[in-house]
């Protein structure tokens, strides 16, 4: 089953910002993620939360891929600093319809 890690971001300190994006897009690739979106673009359609400056989603083949990323010793520099620089929040979320009435 696929997994879709859903994050958003708010910038503190944007230092980290260019070597993150150089070196975490090619570990994503190589755990078998895929970009599907990373854009400060939003529009809200509904809701009370502010919108967060970046949104981004990714992709994964299986929740093991997604967790292999996030827990591997080359991303985890990268992690923090970008918890040092940024505040948001992360979910990863199963790609599929607990009511089984969409097509997935």
């Amino acid at each position: 089953m696929k997994y879709y890690a859903v994050a958003e971001i708010n910038i503190t300190d944007p230092g980290w910002i260019p070597e993150y994006v150089e070196q975490t897009t090619r570990l994503v690739e190589q755990h078998g993620g895929r970009y599907l979106a990373r854009t400060p673009h939003l529009e809200k359609i509904e809701g009370d939360q502010p919108l967060p400056q970046i949104s981004l989603i990714i992709e994964w083949p299986s929740r093991e891929a997604a967790m292999a990323f996030y827990n591997s010793e080359s991303y985890q520099p990268h992690r923090e600093n970008r918890r040092r620089g940024s505040t948001g929040e992360f979910l990863l979320v199963a790609g599929e319809d607990i009511n089984r009435v969409a097509r997935m």
